[in-house]
């Protein structure tokens, strides 16, 4: 009989979402090639087999019967590192104060880079390698991480080194977005401060980075801004990314179709024809219901409308001060009970389509022969109780790249 390192067996239902190589859309993201009673085998932190009653020799056995085993979530919005927090902004929401009047009293984003500025590298470090622990602990496996809190050279560049150390040093995997372009720092122009981002910031991001992004939004940067800064990226090899259509439809979306955007992220405003544009080059949508949720928001991203379009969904959780929150459990539960998402969908976004955000999916984001062993087994019996019991972390094993943590 032959040896493997692990084997999960007797799943009541074994995710593997096995399917096309590339984004899922529409009825596609209903199909998670479910396996009943399902085993996976793995040996030196790779899958050697997926299927039904499988006979090995292993070093670690783990009887999964009556329970939930699925690829581990992949998260790919966050902004992860940074420093501060933000709690006493709640009253004031709470009472109805504007964004624009908390950020004139100090709070906002503001408060955030002033902090990070602040913070050294071993502070960062610490701080972020918390979150990441508590992501793991949910079930999240891989992510992405965006600077962004710096708006400086110095820390901008701070942010990115911090992330290159987490990637070398902690279980999870994690990919870096330069996002220098997140605002506009108070004490310059816009002209000026892009001309920072692209002669000072983006020369330096070589071996730091893999994506570069930008805030295309009423009163942060214009379309004609944010394709100069995503064109400048890609000079220094860097895939766009964009944060688009969160509270006005600027054409982020249609913009994100035009230069060739892996993704483009919040979408609660963008028209059909932004939409339509994205789906026909492929760009990913990546919705972030914790963002809505967390400003008490009435409007969600229409996921409904975005899949009939054809765009391929992923879900991500925008984890920073102003959306603390590192449970992808989450994000699937608000997805279905606030955007109208089936549990099948919500999954598959959470998975594989997310793996795809990040240009991650040859690796992970399913269960599959040859791919890494990410996996997590979950104490329910199906997919399906992802959104029905909600409030608890039901994640109870979680495997990256084979060992169990």
């Amino acid at each position: 009989m032959e040896s493997v390192d692990l084997l999960i067996t007797n799943a009541n239902e074994l995710l593997t979402l096995k399917g096309p190589k590339k984004p899922r859309t529409r009825e596609q993201m209903k199909r998670l090639s479910i396996i009943k009673n399902g085993s996976v085998a793995v040996k030196n932190g790779l899958i050697v087999d997926v299927g039904r009653n499988l006979r090995y020799k292993a070093e670690t056995t783990i009887d999964a019967s009556g329970k939930l085993v699925m690829p581990g979530f992949v998260d790919p919005h966050t902004h992860v590192v940074f420093a501060g927090s933000r709690e006493f902004e709640l009253d004031l929401k709470l009472a109805g104060v504007p964004y624009m009047e908390i950020l004139k009293r100090g709070g906002g984003i503001f408060y955030t880079v002033k902090e990070t500025r602040k913070a050294s590298p071993t502070q960062l470090l610490q701080q972020s390698k918390k979150r990441l622990d508590t992501m793991l602990s949910y079930g999240t496996t891989s992510c992405e991480a965006k600077t962004g809190y710096g708006l400086d050279v110095e820390t901008e560049i701070k942010i990115l080194k911090v992330q290159k150390k987490l990637q070398e040093a902690h279980p999870m995997d994690l990919v870096s977005t330069f996002l220098g372009a997140h605002t506009i720092p108070k004490d310059q122009q816009a002209t000026e401060y892009i001309r920072t981002v692209i002669t000072e910031m983006l020369p330096k991001t070589k071996g730091l980075a893999r994506f570069c992004d930008v805030f295309c939004e009423k009163g942060v940067f214009t379309v004609a801004q944010s394709r100069k800064i995503l064109d400048a990226g890609k000079q220094y090899g860097l895939i766009p990314k964009i944060h688009a259509d969160e509270i006005v439809d600027t054409g982020g979306a249609s913009l994100a179709a035009e230069v060739g955007a892996i993704s483009a992220d919040h979408l609660l405003m963008s028209s059909e024809t932004g939409l339509r544009a994205m789906a026909q080059k492929g760009v990913i949508g990546v919705l972030l219901p914790g963002t809505p949720f967390c400003l008490m928001m009435q409007r969600y991203a229409p996921a409904r409308q975005i899949i009939e379009c054809g765009v391929p969904v992923a879900l991500a959780t925008d984890l920073n001060p102003n959306c603390w929150t590192e449970s992808m459990q989450l994000m699937i539960q608000l997805a279905c009970l606030k955007m109208q998402m089936t549990a099948a969908e919500a999954v598959t976004a959470a998975t594989f389509n997310a793996a795809c955000a990040i240009g991650m999916h040859n690796t992970v984001g399913s269960l599959e022969k040859g791919k890494q062993a990410d996996c997590i087994i979950l104490d329910c019996p199906n997919h399906q109780f992802l959104p029905y019991h909600f409030g608890v972390n039901l994640v109870k094993t979680v495997v990256k790249k084979g060992r169990v943590l």
